[in-house]
């Protein structure tokens, strides 16, 4: 009686234990993920220590045109001083240049607070800095936080990057020097979070970036919940380069429940480029990116690889829709980079993007040097599955070439739409298929 006892119990606990397994969810590699994953709790602001309201502090209130960087930067400063503790924004509209915030601190918004950037670029700091997959001197952005574990911006307040004035001379410069780079029209991003973990951005509205609205480079544990992220996308001037959210040599990030409209890439993967990308210890690679709930308006993409990335694997995009984005996913291929993508899940997504799925040669500011032992590139073991999408332009444009591999593909229950039609999967290594139609066509 006893032994059955003993018996029945280590099934039941097996069963128990299966059962889990079967409910925890996995990276598109088969590696369980994280539980960290699925905390949905917010940040509760109070617990995070005291809160330095900042007209407290000498800072002015409700005086849009009064540049107050120095007495903002105080009150961090006069924060991370005393221990830590909340930076508080209260209502009205506050114009400041480059913040650093400090270890311990935090960026709260209240409702109507709005914190306004400086449209001139004298009034943002020259420092050492990340951009386009190189080290170099730049601009800092707007909101900077270097080895700030734990930072959080929260609130229902604005930061307003006030770009407008840097839209107008970016696209003045184009038409004097039509192969002028990102770099050479002197812009800030919004905010500029590296080497940091434990990071999370939620609520906020994050709106008219001059240059990239958030760059994080060399982070881990990043959240970004319920955010509005905008930059103007039609009329004139367009924000050119407002990437939403750029993960620069990043793991471990969860994007969920957000708003996206830029004139640029939505949520972006990089890490570095270059034919030696490999050898670079300031590069590096992006792993374990969940991306789900979103809404996306014009972007370039539910999620772009590239172009300044070159190792990228684990990454689910799911439970979103779309409308004019400019791709689901895709796949930015240097031929001066080697390049590895791989592990990637997109699920359970509708709307009407331009483009489906797509791979493509990347040629701007193309630089390949001689190596002898150039690792091959590839995109591997993708699936794309439970998609019911209306293209303008077309469903599938997945470019073959003799510079990269395709291997690993799966499409499964999908209903498109696009002007062109077709789907020819032909060169593609070990491709699965199973209910795909395009245009009526079954496939």
């Amino acid at each position: 009686m006893k032994a059955r006892t003993i018996i029945a119990a280590v099934l039941l606990m097996a069963a128990v234990a299966a059962n889990a397994k079967e409910k925890q969810q996995l990276w598109p590699d088969g590696t369980p993920m994280d539980p960290w994953f699925a905390d949905t709790a917010k940040v509760d602001v109070a617990a995070l220590g005291r809160q330095y309201v900042i007209t407290d502090y000498g800072v002015r209130g409700g005086d849009s045109t009064a540049l107050q960087t120095e007495a903002i930067q105080k009150v961090i400063d006069t924060a991370a001083s005393q221990g830590g503790g909340v930076v508080v924004v209260p209502r009205g509209t506050f114009l400041t240049g480059s913040l650093f915030f400090r270890p311990g601190t935090h960026l709260h918004l209240q409702e109507g607070a709005r914190l306004k950037g400086s449209d001139a670029i004298t009034h943002y700091k020259i420092v050492k800095t990340r951009l386009e997959g190189q080290t170099l001197n730049y601009f800092a952005a707007l909101i900077n936080a270097d080895g700030v574990d734990g930072f959080t911006i929260t609130g229902s307040g604005t930061i307003d990057g006030n770009g407008r004035r840097f839209y107008d001379e970016f696209w003045l410069r184009r038409k004097v020097f039509p192969k002028c780079t990102n770099l050479e029209a002197l812009r800030p991003r919004m905010i500029y979070i590296s080497d940091s973990k434990n990071v999370t951005v939620q609520d906020v509205r994050l709106v008219y970036s001059g240059f990239w609205t958030n760059h994080l480079y060399r982070c881990s544990r990043v959240r970004y919940i319920s955010c509005y992220i905008y930059a103007p996308t039609s009329g004139y001037p367009k924000g050119p380069s407002t990437d939403a959210l750029d993960l620069d040599a990043c793991q471990d990030v969860h994007v969920r429940g957000c708003y996206i409209n830029v004139n640029d890439d939505a949520v972006c993967l990089k890490g570095g480029k270059g034919t030696f990308v490999d050898k670079d210890s300031t590069n590096g690679p992006c792993r374990n990116v969940l991306i789900e709930n979103v809404t996306y308006g014009v972007a370039g993409a539910g999620v772009t690889f590239g172009s300044e990335a070159w190792d990228c694997s684990n990454v689910i995009l799911r439970n979103c829709t779309f409308n004019g984005t400019g791709n689901l996913v895709l796949f930015k291929m240097r031929p001066d980079t080697p390049q590895k993508y791989r592990n990637v899940l997109v699920e359970n997504v509708s709307g009407t993007p331009k483009n489906g799925i797509r791979v493509a040669r990347w040629m701007q500011f193309h630089n390949l040097l001689d190596r002898p032992d150039m690792p091959r590139s590839g995109v591997w073991n993708v699936t794309l599955r439970n998609a019911d999408v209306r293209c303008s332009k077309k469903f599938y444009d997945v470019q073959q070439s003799d510079k990269y591999d395709l291997s690993g593909f799966t499409f499964e229950n999908i209903k498109a739409e696009d002007p062109k039609g077709g789907f020819d999967t032909s060169y593609i290594k070990d491709c699965k298929v199973k209910d795909v139609t395009v245009n009526g066509v079954k496939y």
